[in-house]
């Protein structure tokens, strides 16, 4: 097994060598490689994603990411920005798919600011699409509105788009992970005014 190791940013150069560390403990039979992405990318090679580190992302079996970004590269074209490198990441690898965990263990429960009664036994899981949507539609951008509410004032844009095979497979990894859980799926979404999401 190849692992591309990732480690990014800030607080992802300080998690990925402790899961790093936690792998080798398994004694897992495993070769790794390391690459630089996001800010760190960018001040060695101008670039969050450089080539280099694409081909190794697809050249491994897994990549082990820690984090991107930080607020002193807040100015430069959104391009070049070291978030940029994760939804590189996401589209050229063809991670559609995230899983958020929300859970929250009877020895936390009173650590809520919630009420008991609303968290106790909490286990939910939140599928997310990754690769449609907002993050990659075209058009977008900024321009100084010509008409609407605010004429000549600036407005921002981003186009919603989502295709049958998009949808079909996120609703497809949802109700895998349903089986394997309390067999309930809830779709949140906007159905009654979006286009997108009467789709």
């Amino acid at each position: 097994m190849k692992i591309a190791i990732l480690p990014g940013d800030g607080i992802g150069t300080e998690i990925v060598a402790e899961a790093v560390k936690v792998l080798k403990a398994l004694d897992l039979k495993f070769e790794s490689e390391s690459a630089l992405v996001g800010g760190a990318a960018y001040e060695a090679h101008g670039h969050p994603l450089p080539e280099s580190t694409l081909k190794l992302a697809k050249e491994a079996d897994a990549v082990l990411f820690g984090a991107v970004g930080d607020w002193k590269y807040d100015k430069l074209d959104r391009p070049l920005r070291p978030e940029q490198a994760i939804l590189g990441l996401r589209k050229n690898l063809g991670l559609f798919a995230n899983f958020r965990p929300a859970i929250c263990y009877a020895q936390l429960v009173d650590a809520s600011s919630l009420k008991r009664e609303l968290v106790s036994g909490l286990d939910i899981l939140i599928i997310r699409e990754l690769t449609g949507d907002i993050y990659f539609g075209q058009p977008r951008g900024r321009r100084v509105s010509p008409d609407g509410h605010f004429p000549g004032s600036e407005e921002a844009f981003d186009t919603m788009r989502y295709s049958r095979p998009e949808i079909e497979r996120i609703a497809h990894v949802a109700f895998q992970a349903a089986r394997k859980r309390d067999k309930r799926v809830t779709s949140v979404d906007k159905a009654n005014v979006l286009e997108t999401f009467q789709l």
